[in-house]
């Protein structure tokens, strides 16, 4: 059982390898993320950004160090138990979006909640129903409910996909949502649009968010800006570089 701590996120002495024998990828004294907090993370290709994010979704396991995410000790969890964790706690936004293209957006957005009881609880705890609750999602990420709900994702534009993507993270409340690397393929006044959807959401659900991305432009909206290379001291080099991710 989590229990409410000041900092969502709290890494101390992580440190990862792809395997035994390979020099480590990520060695991270202490980094640690506010409740509320909107954190922009940034490092070049290859430094290890998004092995970092999936250590702190609990996909990854460091090999020494502790990870704790929303008051929980992820070393304490079993491999079954740390994937509940991850539906109920987090919401994930990736660089590719993995919508599924057979389903219709609403049923796309349904997905966190059809696989967390306890997301489908904090989604209609207003009063409002599931469907209530994906139509509203939906109407503030400017994809009006009734002509989008029922149409395929395969049938939207980049855009319009990143934002159902962004509504099935939000739907349920989550904790913490990452998001790697969600604005790559908008130009720069669909970025900035973005974010202040993102943003707006987050705060209503009292949220924290990390955010990466390549784009230092982008930066300046965040409460803190984060280089991954001043917090991880794992040694780079020609012969490591391959075994970054």
């Amino acid at each position: 059982m989590t229990s409410v701590t000041q900092h969502i996120v709290e890494l101390n002495d992580v440190r990862f390898a792809w395997n035994k024998h390979a020099k480590p990828v990520l060695d991270i004294r202490e980094f640690k993320m506010q409740r509320g907090e909107h954190v922009f993370l940034q490092g070049p290709s290859g430094s290890g950004k998004t092995t970092l994010l999936s250590l702190i979704a609990a996909v990854l396991s460091p090999q020494s160090g502790e990870i704790t995410v929303d008051g929980q000790p992820l070393a304490e969890l079993r491999r079954g138990q740390r994937d509940q964790f991850r539906v109920d706690h987090i919401g994930l936004v990736f660089q590719q979006f993995n919508l599924l293209p057979f389903l219709s957006v609403a049923d796309n957005v349904r997905l966190s909640c059809r696989f967390s009881p306890t997301r489908k609880a904090r989604a209609s705890k207003e009063g409002r129903s599931l469907d209530q609750e994906i139509d509203r999602l939906l109407d503030a990420m400017q994809l009006s409910a009734s002509e989008y709900r029922h149409r395929p994702t395969s049938q939207l534009s980049v855009g319009q996909q990143q934002r159902v993507a962004v509504a099935r993270a939000l739907i349920g409340q989550p904790a913490l949502i990452i998001a790697d690397e969600p604005t790559s393929s908008l130009d720069s006044d669909a970025r900035q649009a973005f974010l202040d959807l993102l943003f707006s959401e987050i705060e209503a659900a009292g949220s924290t968010l990390l955010f990466v991305s390549h784009d230092a432009l982008l930066a300046s909206s965040f409460n803190r800006r984060v280089d991954l290379r001043d917090i991880n001291s794992a040694a780079y080099s020609a012969s490591t570089a391959g075994e970054l991710r």
